[in-house]
């Protein structure tokens, strides 16, 4: 802003001398050359003041994690895509097997897409994104993707790993712990002091969560605490959780846990000194050149424009919401905090941009890791066994790697063969019967993949 007003500053001045120095010259050789020469030495200053003017006003004088988070003028690539692009003759028993399956288990839309060595090969909408609207569903739709954002957070753990921000083995808990604050210090179990980053990652912290993860109780702990003058947070879930014992020595047992993956969100909130969106935003997602990933919000009213509506085929009651407003609503829509899952599940994403993650810690050529190999092996090596895994979900042992995601009204799966195939499946529907819903989808998408005889010849990613 500075710089700006300095520069109008001089172009005015140099204006008023201008016409002020041309009223007094016009009979006067001596002083017309004067003049002349006068011009020319001020403009040319104007000039140099201006280029390095703006160049000086590019450079970010502040560090990364002070810079305030800007609303990207960037048309997100995925907003350039429509199913018309992946209608090819040779894809289309992909559509049929898909839209078959839909059809079957009353699904009212979904994304897929498919990559291959960081290709985009196809990516298409099936069915409505909002039925009630009559909107088709299209590549640039958002869907909840529930636990896979648990990958994302596990991306964003191992990048501030490479950056030496922390180390795995860093304790959580305690005085020398990341969370030292006097307010996280009252604990009766001594054993908190002894929970590190690594076995937040791989559920190995201690919690079996008997009943339900602390992050699906908000209306109970925001009751329980007597919290009425506010929405509950996730200190107020730490807070709960940490007058309680834990239910196994850390690093012995294996219990998977929303509420680990919800701290170590909190985690790089702390190392980072910035949000935890904002955080992605800068050091994973805008570097990939995704530009339409974002933490989801509870009710339906709070929806982003091209986010789609969710349907639960047998949760179809209504719940008290999470704030304790004594509303009723659906499962769907207020039952739970979104905002308390955030690192653990509460991502929104497309299906093309979501892939465009996925190529970048496959470990194929294709397309350029965000991450080192050494981190990329490290999370996908079980230490134990196939579900010790940093985020994704589970591995065959032979280079295949899988991350599901659950909740009311939403599933997601997304797949890494050793054949260099990535995909991803979202669907904006909870069916009936849903135990076995993410084995169905990939059986499903195996069949129609091995129908495709010539794939196209594309990269939907450079449109």
């Amino acid at each position: 802003m500075l710089i700006k007003f300095s520069t109008n500053y001089l172009i005015a001045c140099y204006s008023e001398l201008y016409l002020h120095t041309l009223k007094n010259v016009q009979h006067n050789q001596y002083n017309m050359l004067i003049y002349k020469v006068l011009r020319i030495v001020i403009g040319i200053f104007v000039i140099i003041w201006i280029f390095f003017g703006e160049i000086a006003s590019s450079f970010p004088f502040k560090k990364s994690h002070e810079l305030p988070v800007a609303e990207s003028k960037i048309v997100p690539f995925s907003h350039r895509l429509s199913n018309d692009f992946s209608s090819y003759p040779s894809t289309a028993v992909i559509d049929s097997v898909f839209t078959d399956f839909m059809r079957k288990r009353d699904i009212k839309g979904a994304s897929v897409s498919i990559t291959r060595n960081g290709h985009l090969l196809y990516s298409k909408g099936f069915g409505y994104a909002d039925e009630e609207l009559g909107i088709q569903t299209e590549p640039y739709h958002l869907f909840r993707i529930a636990s896979v954002s648990k990958l994302i957070t596990a991306v964003a753990i191992m990048k501030m790993k490479e950056s030496g921000i922390l180390d795995l083995n860093d304790k959580v808990f305690g005085p020398d712990g990341i969370l030292n604050d006097s307010i996280y210090l009252d604990y009766q179990d001594k054993r908190f002091e002894n929970i590190t980053v690594q076995q937040l990652l791989n559920h190995t912290a201690g919690w079996r969560h008997k009943g339900r993860d602390p992050v699906f109780r908000a209306l109970e702990i925001k009751m329980k605490g007597k919290i009425m003058d506010r929405n509950i947070n996730m200190d107020d879930i730490i807070l709960f959780v940490l007058k309680q014992k834990l239910d196994y020595v850390p690093g012995t047992i294996y219990s998977y846990s929303n509420f680990g993956y919800a701290l170590l969100g909190k985690i790089i909130e702390i190392k980072s000194g910035m949000r935890y969106e904002e955080y992605l935003n800068y050091e994973i997602f805008q570097p990939l050149g995704i530009y339409d990933m974002h933490l989801g919000k509870s009710f339906m009213e709070e929806q982003l424009l091209n986010e789609v509506r969710y349907y639960d085929m047998e949760n179809t009651g209504s719940f008290p919401a999470y704030n304790a407003t004594g509303t009723m609503v659906p499962l769907t829509y207020g039952a739970n905090s979104l905002e308390l899952l955030g690192s653990a599940g509460g991502w929104l994403a497309s299906s093309p941009e979501l892939i465009r993650l996925v190529c970048a810690i496959d470990g194929f050529s294709g397309f350029p890791d965000i991450l080192a190999s050494s981190s990329i092996t490290e999370m996908t090596t079980p230490i134990k066994r196939s579900t010790h895994l940093y985020g994704w979900r589970g591995s065959d042992g032979y280079g295949t790697w899988w991350r599901t995601g659950t909740l009311s009204g939403s599933i997601a799966l997304v797949m890494r063969y050793n054949n260099e195939f990535n995909w991803v499946v979202l669907l904006n529907t909870s069916p009936v019967k849903r135990k076995k819903i993410h084995s169905e989808i990939s059986q499903i998408i195996y069949k129609a993949m091995l129908g495709v005889d010539d794939w196209p010849r594309t990269n939907l990613f450079m449109n």
